[in-house]
Formats: structure tokens, sequence, C-alpha cells
């Protein structure tokens, strides 16, 4: 039998296990690693091609997507933000050009995504809620970036970088982290957790 499954009740109880710990763990230290590889690609893409402008923003999504699938995975509050925070620390531990401060960029992030979930009660987990996750999270992020590092650009120029970013945000880590999310439940790699659970009960007969 198949039923929808993304708005069950019983995937947002707020208790955590050790399997949760342990899983938002792993995503963050996983997605930290990604983080600090495309550091150089968007160092190097910015070098090769600084005609791009406000248009950089579109490089900012693969930068969103631990929160995403981290509380698309896990289901509980808190994972979100616990994942991106991870991520960016361990980004920032290994080294990238903008130090310490990725730690604050990592809790604003984080803090877009649960803010989408917490919409929804921590009870629907569709791509469109990803997406709403993906846009808050580069919104939030902007907040920093706003003066921290485009104090000399225009007003113009800042909303054209967010709304690239915020597009971004919603394909790359939302579109992009609910599908991954969905291929892993449905490998089962996930099974002991909310979202694989709901795909092992999906394809049951």
């Amino acid at each position: 039998m198949t039923t929808d499954t993304t708005t069950r009740p019983a995937s947002a109880t707020p208790s955590w296990r050790t399997i949760d710990l342990m899983t938002t763990a792993v995503i963050g230290v996983v997605f930290g690693v990604a983080y600090w590889g495309w550091s150089s690609g968007y160092t190097a893409i910015e070098t090769a091609a600084p005609v791009i402008g406000a248009a950089k923003g579109l490089l900012g999504g693969p930068w969103l997507i631990a929160g995403v699938v981290g509380g698309l995975v896990v289901r509980r509050p808190g994972a979100a933000l616990v994942a991106e925070t991870l991520a960016a620390a361990v980004s920032g531990m290994i080294g990238t050009q903008w130090g310490a401060t990725v730690l604050l960029s990592g809790v604003l992030q984080g803090l877009g995504v649960e803010l989408a979930l917490a919409f929804f009660l921590f009870r629907s987990y569709r791509v469109w809620v990803a997406m709403l996750g993906g846009v808050l999270a580069a919104a939030f992020e902007m907040l920093y970036e706003w003066d921290a590092y485009w104090s000399g650009m225009t007003t113009g120029w800042k909303l054209t970088y967010l709304g690239c970013f915020a597009l971004s945000g919603a394909v790359v880590a939302g579109v992009g982290g609910w599908a991954l999310t969905r291929a892993l439940a449905a490998s089962g790699a996930i099974d002991a957790l909310p979202a694989g659970r709901e795909a092992a009960d999906d394809r049951s007969p």
C-alpha cells in the first residue's frame, strides 16, 4: 500500500535518540568536508570570472545543503541547526579563506532551515518545504553578509545577489537536499530514521 507519508505527526517527535545524534553528526562532518572542497571551487570560479558580479550568489547554494538534509533525514527540532553548524565548523577547522566566521554563517543558515520546518510544526517534509528552507537559509546568511562582505556595494547589487543566493538555496540545497534524502531512503541506508521508515512503509505491499 502506497501512502503520502510526508506529513506524519509521528516523524516529528521531539525526543532525540542516540542514532539521531550520530546521524546528525555524520551529516555535519561529511558536508563539512564537502563545504571545504567547495570553497576552493568558489574561489576558482570567482577569480576566473570576476564579471559575474552579483550573480555569484548562485554559487552559494551548496553551503546550505547540510541543514536541509539534516532536517529532512533526522526530523527532530534542532537537527538542521546542528548539522549546518557542525558542517561549517568542520570546514573552518580544515581551513577556508573565511576563517572562524564560517561558524556564524553555519548558525544563521541552520536557523533558516529550522524556521522553514517550524512553520509546519516539523510535520511536513515535501520538496517545497525543503526549498523554503534553502531560501530562508540564504536570507538569514545575508543578514550577516549584507555589511560584512558587501558593504561597498549598492542596495540594488545586494538585492540581486540575495535573489541569486535564494534561488541557489531553493534549487541546490532545497531540491538537491530533498532528492538526496529520497535516494538515501530508497537505498535502505537510513531505515532506522523517520525518513527511511516512511520510505520502507511506502515500499511495503
